[in-house]
């Protein structure tokens, strides 16, 4: 049984070295894979948002999913771009990145604001029943997606540091051969 967890305790060790080692390699992975799960979390709460947008019928509400929805997508190009391997990142790249994430972090507080009002404007109020309890979630789904852009976008601002950081930390393998090699002796006994 030990022989098994030794085994596994090295399976682990070894794939935490080869995410380091591209972590190393493409430090722009981790803005990257902060801005896949703010994606994920949107496009798979899409039924939720297209029901609110339907039932709630706010102004601009549909214009805003679709700029997220759209932006979203265009953003993994941008940061593809942006950021080229072996070559310097691509500052207009960067700076078009930057303009989408503003406007989906703008799309999504509108949108927010509009399930807002629709829940407490004066004058015939939306009711949030178990029914309706999508509109909550909508809301919810938005503002997680406007933190992950958020953090996305100190992520990349960031990325300088976190490449030099990474560049710190050993990956190498120590191969139990060459600790054992003593002196090798390179004189000719012949």
């Amino acid at each position: 049984m030990s022989n098994n967890a030794g085994k596994v305790k090295t399976a682990f060790a070894e794939i935490k070295r080869k995410a380091l080692v591209t972590l190393k390699r493409n430090p722009q992975f981790l803005p990257l894979s902060t801005l896949l799960i703010g994606f994920l979390v949107y496009s798979l709460n899409l039924t939720v948002i297209s029901n609110t947008t339907a039932k709630l019928q706010g102004q601009g509400m549909g214009l805003c999913s679709f700029v997220t929805m759209l932006f979203s997508m265009l953003s993994f190009l941008c940061m593809i771009n942006a950021f080229p391997k072996r070559q310097k990142p691509n500052i207009f790249m960067i700076l078009v990145m930057f303009v989408l994430f503003g406007c989906m972090i703008y799309a999504d507080y509108t949108y927010m604001e509009r399930i807002v009002y629709a829940i407490t404007r004066p004058d015939n109020p939306i009711k949030v029943t178990q029914s309706t309890s999508y509109i909550t979630t909508a809301h919810t789904v938005m503002s997680v997606h406007m933190i992950f852009v958020a953090i996305t976008s100190v992520l990349v601002i960031l990325e300088p540091l976190f490449a030099k950081l990474f560049k710190k930390i050993n990956t190498s393998i120590e191969v139990e051969e060459n600790a054992k090699i003593g002196h090798i002796d390179l004189t000719d006994d012949e």
